[in-house]
């Protein structure tokens, strides 16, 4: 069975789609840190972000593998070096591009066959699984998301001004939204949840509930 969680950058989906997991002894696939992973290798390897056949031949070589909890990129650990604020800032340009999303889309498929997973994304019960068994998208307002995402910028070390938290948070929805491929929108079977004012295990409780009346039917 497959869970998709899709939504804007703050509104908790990570944490929100761990926890659901480990209720239902689901497994958990963080799709954005394959973007990220992508904009990390891009990155060191040079590239224009820009330059889409450079960005295919990259693809071609990288070897992609997410146990839990970590992300490991041809064999290293770079669980933390994809957090980066260079690797957030490149990973929004990686996800314009057209052979990364075919590509990344690809090998989340692959990795979420025949498993019971909850997948996290912006096009998760769009595009990636269009046929998943509960789809939700979460949000929550645009000034709650930028402290939330402040406060755990802050609780890696990188201090950040709420300002420029709150700009580039802007920028980012402006991209995703206006996207031509795969933008960022709920799918029209998806249950919509605002978790501008519930605590993190109320929005899973919700989600849990509709999961399980999922399972049931």
């Amino acid at each position: 069975m497959i869970v998709t969680i899709d939504g804007p950058a703050g509104a908790g989906k990570s944490s929100a789609a761990r926890a659901l997991a480990q209720r239902l002894g689901f497994e958990f696939l963080d799709t954005g840190a394959t973007y990220r992973a992508v904009a990390l290798a891009a990155l060191r390897a040079g590239l224009d972000l820009h330059d889409q056949e450079g960005l295919a031949r990259l693809l071609g070589t990288l070897v992609l593998d997410l146990p839990p909890g970590r992300v490991l990129l041809d064999g290293e650990d770079v669980t933390t070096a994809i957090r980066t604020p260079e690797v957030t800032a490149a990973t929004s340009l990686v996800a314009d591009s057209k052979v990364v999303r075919q590509h990344l889309a690809g090998l989340q498929r692959a990795i979420a066959a025949g498993r019971d997973m909850v997948c996290e994304g912006r096009d998760q019960g769009t595009v990636v699984f269009p046929d998943a068994a509960c789809k939700f998208f979460l949000e929550a307002d645009p000034i709650e998301r930028a402290r939330r995402r402040q406060r755990e910028m802050a609780a890696r070390g990188q201090a950040i001004d709420f300002e420029a938290v709150l700009r580039a948070q802007q920028e980012r929805d402006r991209r995703d939204a206006a996207r031509d491929l795969a933008p960022m929108v709920p799918a029209a079977d998806a249950i919509i949840l605002d978790s501008t004012h519930l605590n993190p295990g109320r929005v899973v409780d919700l989600m849990e509930r509709e999961v399980r009346r999922c399972l049931s039917r």
